[in-house]
C-alpha cells in the first residue's frame, strides 16, 4: 500500500458511512414521530369530571403513541387561553381538548375570540360526551310537590319571580340550557351564573338555590346520595347511569319537544400539524377509544364514549355551533367573550 493512501478497511468503512448518510438524507425520508412527550392542553382545572376522563384518554393513548402524554391544565377565560397557544403552537407535540365551549359555543357568543375554531385547528376525534341533568334542591322538591318537569312548570308558573336557577357562568352550556328552558317553558325564574359550576352547585345543594342544569357526571353522586333530585337528562336520549329518568323532551310536552343540552370534549391539532401526523393520532386515538376498559370507566361517571373519525367529528361540530347559535338566539342570551 502506498505511503498517504487508506487502507482497504478505512475505504469501505467510509463508503459504508457514506451510503447510510445519504439514505437518511434522501428526499421524502419522515423523521420518527412522537420523539418526546405530547402535550394535551386541557382548558379545566385538574379534579374534574373532564380532567379525569381526559388523564384516563391520555393514559391509553400514550400506549399507542409510545411517548408519554402528558394532561396541562390550563383553566381561565372561557377556555381563551388554552385555545390559542395551541392554535400558535408550531412544536409538534402540543395538542389540545377542545370542548362544547370552545368549539361551538365561544365562536356564536364571542366576537374577538384570539383564534378561530376552524381555521386553527384540525380535528381529530371526539372523546366523550355528557348531558346536562335538571336537578332541584331536595327541601325545594318536597315542600313544593316538585318531582317532575311538569310539577316544575306548573309550580314556577304559579310563582312568577320567586323561584331562581343557577348555573356555572355566563354563555355557558348550562346557562344556556337555563335560559332556553325559562324561555320555552314560559316560566319566570330568576338567573344566577356562578362564576363556576361547583360553587352554583353547592348552592342548589344548600337551598341556598332553587335548581340548575348541571353536568351529569358531577352531578350523578349527588343524585344518588340523596343530596339532589333530579327530574330530566337534557340529553336526545335517556341516560345508561339513569335509566329510569326521562328526557327534558319527553317529560316537557309539545313545550319543549327538541330540547337538547350536551356537553362534549374532542382531541384537536393544531391546523399546521403535518398530514403523516395527524393520521396518526386519529388512528391511536380511535384505537384508545375503543378499549373496553376506558368505555366502562366512562359510562360509571356518567359520560357517554365517543369515538368516531375526523370527518365525523368536523360534522357534529358545525352542527352544534349551528344549534347554539339558535338557542342563544331563542333564550336571547347576550354574551360577548
Amino acid at each position: 500500500m502506498r505511503p498517504g493512501l487508506p487502507s482497504r478497511r478505512s475505504l469501505l468503512l467510509w463508503l459504508a458511512g457514506t451510503a447510510a448518510s445519504r439514505a437518511g438524507a434522501q428526499p421524502g425520508a419522515v423523521p420518527a414521530w412522537p420523539n418526546r412527550p405530547l402535550r394535551l392542553v386541557l382548558p379545566f382545572g385538574a379534579g374534574g369530571a373532564a380532567d379525569f376522563v381526559v388523564r384516563l384518554f391520555a393514559a391509553e393513548l400514550q400506549r399507542g403513541l409510545g411517548q408519554p402524554v402528558l394532561v396541562d391544565n390550563q383553566p381561565g377565560a372561557h377556555g381563551n387561553i388554552a385555545c390559542a397557544e395551541v392554535a400558535g403552537a408550531s412544536d409538534g407535540h402540543t395538542l389540545l381538548i377542545g370542548t362544547v365551549g370552545t368549539h361551538a359555543i365561544n365562536p356564536v357568543l364571542s366576537r374577538r375570540l384570539p383564534y378561530d375554531a376552524v381555521r386553527d385547528f384540525a380535528p381529530i376525534g371526539l372523546i366523550a360526551g355528557a348531558p346536562l341533568v335538571l336537578v332541584v334542591n331536595v327541601g325545594v322538591a318536597r315542600s313544593l310537590g316538585v318531582r317532575s318537569v311538569a310539577d316544575l312548570l306548573r309550580v314556577a308558573a304559579a310563582r312568577p319571580g320567586r323561584m331562581n336557577i343557577a348555573s356555572g357562568d355566563n354563555g355557558s352550556p348550562a346557562y344556556l340550557a337555563g335560559e332556553l328552558f325559562k324561555r320555552l317553558g314560559q316560566i319566570d325564574l330568576l338567573h344566577y351564573p356562578y362564576r363556576s359550576v361547583a360553587s352554583a352547585r353547592q348552592d342548589v345543594i344548600a337551598g341556598n338555590m332553587d335548581l340548575m342544569f348541571d353536568d351529569l357526571p358531577s352531578a350523578l353522586p349527588r343524585i344518588k346520595a340523596g343530596k339532589l333530585v333530579a327530574l330530566a337528562v337534557a340529553g336526545a336520549r335517556r341516560s345508561p347511569s339513569l335509566p329510569d329518568l326521562p328526557t327534558v323532551e319527553e317529560a316537557g310536552g309539545e313545550a319543549l319537544k327538541g330540547f337538547e343540552a350536551s356537553a362534549w370534549v374532542g382531541l384537536f391539532a393544531p391546523a399546521s400539524q403535518p398530514p403523516e401526523q395527524i393520521a396518526r393520532l386519529q388512528h391511536d386515538a380511535a384505537a384508545a377509544l375503543a378499549q373496553p376498559g376506558l368505555r366502562e370507566q366512562m359510562n360509571a361517571l356518567g359520560l357517554q364514549p365517543q369515538g368516531g373519525g375526523a370527518r365525523d367529528f368536523a360534522a357534529l361540530i358545525a352542527t352544534e355551533t349551528a344549534k347554539w347559535a339558535r338557542i342563544a338566539q331563542l333564550s336571547g342570551v347576550k354574551v360577548d367573550r
